[in-house]
């Protein structure tokens, strides 16, 4: 089994790209903060290996447990929303209900009036039938919550390695950056093939968008 399909498992593409990009421009942020702001020669690269790492472990554990809280809460709200449609008076205040909850406006496949009809009267018969769950904490949340721990976590690494491996500090730094740089247009190509634009185009967007946050978050102070 690939690691791919264990992440996809949990994870859309879409989530995976935002956890891995989180992970990549929050260690980015780190290493050009301290090209920016450290006189050459002074930079303490052991104190910068265990920041890096440091923020990303805590991001992952952050971001997993949101991660975890958003799904509960969209399996809350849609109980919520089904209890309430059997609640109806009537068939067309349901139906009505459906449409606005999952409406189609906006859907890149157009689906033709009667046939959205056709769904929500579907919808509407499976919901008579069906009684809405308590939401609660189900056992893929918590894998969920692992491998989105592990994946911001890891983005860490190829920042790190650099200055584990090259004495100069200086190179060490540029190295770093370079690498994360390149990783976030490999991380915009892969998410690419997922999409109806060309990869490379959606790389260099990725990878511009990404440092020009980093960049945002330096000036800010973060």
């Amino acid at each position: 089994m690939s690691y791919k399909s264990v992440i996809h498992r949990y994870l859309d593409p879409g989530e995976t790209l935002a956890e891995v990009l989180f992970g990549l421009i929050m260690v980015l942020t780190i290493t050009v903060g301290a090209r920016l702001f450290t006189a050459a020669g002074q930079l303490d690269t052991h104190r910068l290996v265990m920041t890096a790492l440091g923020c990303n472990v805590a991001g992952g554990v952050i971001d997993a447990v949101f991660f975890v809280l958003g799904g509960l809460f969209h399996r809350s709200q849609c109980a919520c929303f089904y209890r309430a449609l059997r609640s109806l008076l009537n068939e067309t205040e349901a139906l009505a209900a459906l449409q606005k909850e999952f409406g189609l406006e906006g859907e890149p496949l157009a689906v033709r009036p009667v046939d959205r009809v056709r769904l929500y009267e579907s919808m509407l018969a499976l919901s008579a039938h069906a009684v809405p769950a308590r939401a609660r904490l189900l056992r893929r949340d918590f894998g969920s919550a692992l491998v989105v721990f592990a994946l911001v976590s890891a983005t860490a690494l190829p920042g790190v390695i650099p200055f584990l491996l090259i004495a100069d500090s200086n190179l060490a730094l540029h190295v770093s950056n370079w690498v994360l740089v390149l990783l976030l247009f490999i991380v915009g190509f892969w998410w690419g093939q997922y999409t109806d634009i060309r990869p490379w185009r959606v790389g260099m967007t990725v990878m511009l968008l990404g440092v020009s946050m980093v960049l945002v978050a330096i000036a800010l102070g973060g």
